[in-house]
C-alpha cells in the first residue's frame, strides 16, 4: 500500500494484519481517498451526455413511481436532466457530474432507483473504521459508538462513547446533513441513512467522500470531552456469489426487490464487524465442496450428490447455528420465566429461494427452539428475491397467502416489453387497452405465484411477533406488508415505519436483454464503464384489508414501538427481546400444537394427530373435503378412505387438515402421503 490511511486508532495495515485470513487481502488491497481519486478512469465528454440521455430515455418510459414522487416531493427529474445535458460544458469536474446525477434520483426518494457510477467507483468503498447507532438514554437520542474494528486500538475512542460534534457540527446536525444525502422514503428512513451514512459510503450509488479524514468530538466513558481524528478509506467490496445476477435476464432477476445502498451496507458491516460469519460461511462451503466431491468419485447420481451435500452442511452445524450464517441466525429468548424461539432475517438477497425457505423452516422445527412464540427480526434487512418474502410466509399462518400484486406505469417501451415477453404477458392486455381507457397503470398481478405461496402450508403453530425498523425495504417491506395484511400477529418496530420502498426494481441492462430476448431493438443503449441504473419498475399494491394500498412512501406501521437503548446497542438488543418476549406473553390466544404423523399402506393412509387447544380438524383430499373429525384428549385418529366414495390414487395425494378453535380456523397442515 503506497498511501496508508491512518486514523488514531489503527492503520488499514492494523486492520489487515488481524483480519480473518478470508478478508485479509480486501484490506491489503485497501488505498487512501486522495491516492484513490488520483486514478479515476476518466469519463469522456460523449460518454457523460450519454449518461444523462439514457436516464431521461429510463425515467421517462418506465419510472413507476414517477407520477407519485413529482406529487408528494415536487420534484421534475426529467426537467432537471433535460437542464444538465444543456450545462454539461459548464462542470467542473467528473466528480461534479457524479454528484449532479447522483442528487437527481436522490431527489426522487426512491432507493429502488438509482444512478450507478461506473465500475471504477462501484467496486469500491469507503469506510471509518468503527460503527455509529442511535438509541435513547434518559428519554434523550443519542449517538454513540457501538463497535470499532478488529485491529482498532484506541485507549478512550471505545463502543460506549457518545459522539457530540462532527467535524465541528453538532452531532444531531451533522446526521440531518447527511440523512439529506440519502433516497429513503419518509424522515425514520432518511435519519437511519444518515446514521449509517456518518462512517461509510456505499460508493456504487454515492460519489466518494468530499474530505479525506473526519474530526469526531466525542464524550468518553469517564465524562471527559475529547476529539478523535478518522482517515477515510478505500477498499474493494467482494461480490456476493450466491445472489441473483441482477443483469442476466431470468425470472428470478425479474423478481427482485432490493435496496442497493441498504444490502451494501449490510455487506460492508459484515466485512468489517462480523468476520466469523464470512469464515462460518467459507468453511461450509468447503464441507459442501467436500461432500461434492466424494460423492462425484463414488459415481453417485446428481440427486443423491445434493443429498450428500444437504447432510455434510447440516452436520457442520450444531445447536441453533443456521447453515447460512449471512442470511440467517436463531437463538432461545429466555424473559419472563418462559422461552421463545427468535430468528434475524439479515436479507432476502439469495439465489434460490427453496433452500431459504427450507433453512428458516429447519431452524423453527429444531427441538431447542420453543414452540409456544416465535420473535422473527427483520431489522436493517434490504431486501433481495420477492420469491423469499412470500413464500416464507405460509409458514406462520393457516390462512391462505395472498402474494402482492404489481403493476407498470402506462408508457409505450412498456407495452411492448409486455406483449414480447412471455413471463410479462399477463400485463399485455390493460396496457393495451390503456391508451383507449387513460388509465395510468396496468391491472395488477402478482410476482410469486399463489401456489408457490402456499405449496408448503403453516409449520409453526405458536403465536408469532415481527420486529422491524425504517431501514426494512424493498422485499422485506412486502414480507412485513404480507405479515401484517395475513394477520399472522403483531408487529414491534423500532421506527414509526419500515422504509416504504414497494416496488420491482430492474436494472437498465436488464431491461435491454429483455427487449433483445424478445426479438425487439431496445430503446436503452449499453452504458459506458461499467455505470449502470435502476428503476422501479412495477409498483406494489396491498391486499386484504389494504387492497389496492401503494407501499412505496407509507410503508408498514407496527402496533407497537421500542426506542432502541444504550444497552440495546451495546449488548445484542436485551431490552427489545424482553419487550418483544412481553408482547408474546400478553397475547390472549392460547398457544397451539398440530403435530400430525401419517402413513400409507397399499390403498390406506393412516392418520395420528396429536393437538392442543384445537375443537375439530377438517380433511380435504386433492382440493375436495373429505370428513370431519372431533378432537377428544388432544388426540385425533383416522383412516383414509373410510368406505368406497373414493379411492386414493397409486401416486402421491395432496392432503390438507384444517384445525378449528370456537368455529375460527387455527392450525393447518398440508402434506403430500
Amino acid at each position: 500500500m503506497a498511501s496508508i490511511p491512518k486514523s488514531d486508532g489503527g492503520s488499514l495495515s492494523d486492520f489487515a494484519a488481524a483480519a480473518d485470513d478470508s478478508v485479509r487481502a480486501t484490506f491489503t488491497g485497501g488505498r487512501g481517498l486522495g491516492e484513490f481519486l488520483q486514478t479515476i478512469d476518466k469519463l469522456t465528454p460523449e460518454e457523460i451526455d450519454l449518461l444523462v440521455d439514457q436516464a431521461i430515455k429510463l425515467l421517462e418510459g418506465f419510472y413507476a413511481h414517477l407520477p407519485l414522487k413529482r406529487a408528494m416531493h415536487g420534484v421534475d427529474p426529467l426537467q432537471r436532466l433535460r437542464l444538465l445535458q444543456r450545462r454539461l460544458p459548464q462542470l467542473a469536474s467528473e466528480i461534479a457530474f457524479h454528484h449532479e446525477m447522483t442528487d437527481i434520483f436522490t431527489s426522487l426518494r426512491d432507493l429502488h432507483t438509482n444512478y450507478i457510477l461506473p465500475s471504477h467507483f462501484s467496486q469500491m468503498t469507503a469506510f471509518l473504521p468503527f460503527r455509529v447507532e442511535a438509541c435513547f438514554d434518559g428519554g434523550r437520542r443519542k449517538y454513540i459508538v457501538a463497535q470499532t474494528v478488529q485491529g482498532f486500538s484506541h485507549a478512550t475512542f471505545v463502543p460506549g462513547v457518545e459522539l457530540t460534534y462532527w467535524n465541528g457540527v453538532p452531532i444531531d446536525r451533522a446526521v440531518e446533513i447527511a440523512a439529506s444525502y440519502h433516497a429513503g422514503s419518509n424522515p425514520a428512513a432518511r435519519h437511519a441513512r444518515g446514521v449509517a451514512g456518518l462512517t461509510k459510503r456505499a460508493m456504487n450509488i454515492s460519489p466518494p467522500p468530499d474530505e479525506e479524514w473526519v474530526v469526531i468530538g466525542y464524550t468518553d466513558l469517564a465524562g471527559n470531552a475529547l476529539e478523535f481524528r478518522a482517515d477515510w478509506a478505500i477498499i474493494g467490496l467482494p461480490p456476493e456469489a450466491d445472489a441473483v445476477a441482477p443483469d442476466v435476464p431470468s425470472a428470478a432477476a425479474a423478481a427482485l426487490g432490493l435496496d442497493l445502498e441498504g444490502d451494501t451496507f449490510r455487506r460492508i458491516n459484515k466485512l468489517l464487524f462480523a468476520q466469523h460469519v464470512i469464515k462460518a460461511k467459507r468453511d461450509l462451503e468447503s464441507a459442501r465442496i467436500n461432500a461434492r466431491v466424494t460423492s462425484m468419485a463414488a459415481g453417485a447420481a446428481p440427486g443423491e450428490t445434493a443429498a450428500a451435500e444437504t447432510v455434510a452442511v447440516e452436520s457442520a452445524v450444531s445447536g441453533t447455528q443456521s447453515t447460512m450464517p449471512d442470511v440467517f441466525s436463531a437463538q432461545v429468548v429466555n424473559s419472563g420465566g418462559k422461552a421463545y424461539a427468535y430468528v434475524r432475517i439479515f436479507t432476502f438477497s439469495v439465489g434460490d429461494d427453496v433452500a431459504f425457505v427450507n433453512e428458516f423452516l429447519r431452524l423453527i422445527d429444531l427441538p431447542e427452539m420453543p414452540k409456544n412464540g416465535l420473535i422473527v427480526d427483520v431489522r436493517g434487512n434490504g431486501g433481495g428475491l420477492i420469491w423469499a418474502g412470500e413464500r416464507l410466509l405460509q409458514l406462520l399462518t393457516p390462512r391462505t397467502i395472498e402474494p402482492c400484486r404489481l403493476q407498470f406505469i402506462n408508457t409505450r417501451p412498456n407495452a411492448t416489453l409486455c406483449k414480447s415477453v412471455d413471463q410479462l404477458k399477463s400485463w399485455a392486455p390493460s396496457l393495451d387497452r390503456a391508451v383507449e381507457t387513460g388509465a395510468a397503470f396496468s391491472a395488477a398481478f402478482p410476482i410469486t405465484a399463489p401456489e408457490r405461496c402456499n405449496d408448503i402450508g403453516q409449520r409453526y403453530y405458536g403465536p408469532v411477533l415481527l420486529i422491524t425498523d425504517a431501514r426494512c425495504y424493498s422485499t422485506t417491506d412486502i414480507f412485513s406488508a404480507g405479515f401484517q395484511d395475513h394477520k399472522i400477529g403483531r408487529i414491534l418496530g423500532t421506527d414509526r415505519n419500515t422504509g416504504a420502498g414497494g416496488a420491482n426494481v430492474w436494472t437498465l441492462e436488464l431491461i435491454r436483454q429483455f427487449f433483445a430476448a424478445g426479438g425487439n431493438p431496445s430503446p436503452l443503449d449499453q452504458l459506458p464503464k461499467g455505470a449502470s441504473m435502476r428503476v422501479a419498475i412495477r409498483r406494489t399494491l396491498r391486499v386484504g384489508d389494504e387492497a389496492g394500498t401503494e407501499l412505496e412512501e407509507l410503508g408498514v406501521t407496527p402496533n407497537a414501538e421500542h426506542k432502541l437503548t444504550r444497552n440495546d446497542v451495546l449488548n445484542n438488543n436485551p431490552d427489545l427481546l424482553a419487550r418483544a418476549a412481553a408482547e408474546l406473553a400478553g397475547l390472549t390466544e392460547p398457544v397451539r400444537r398440530f403435530e400430525v404423523k401419517s402413513a400409507r399402506a397399499n390403498d390406506k393412509l393412516s392418520f395420528e394427530l396429536a393437538t392442543d387447544n384445537v375443537d375439530y380438524v377438517d380433511v380435504f383430499v386433492e382440493g375436495r373435503p373429505r370428513g370431519s373429525r372431533n378432537v377428544a384428549d388432544r388426540a385425533v385418529k383416522f383412516v383414509l378412505p373410510e368406505n368406497q366414495e373414493f379411492r386414493l390414487s397409486a401416486s402421491a395425494m395432496s392432503i390438507e387438515l384444517r384445525g378449528y378453535a370456537g368455529g375460527k380456523l387455527v392450525c393447518c397442515r398440508r402434506l403430500q402421503a
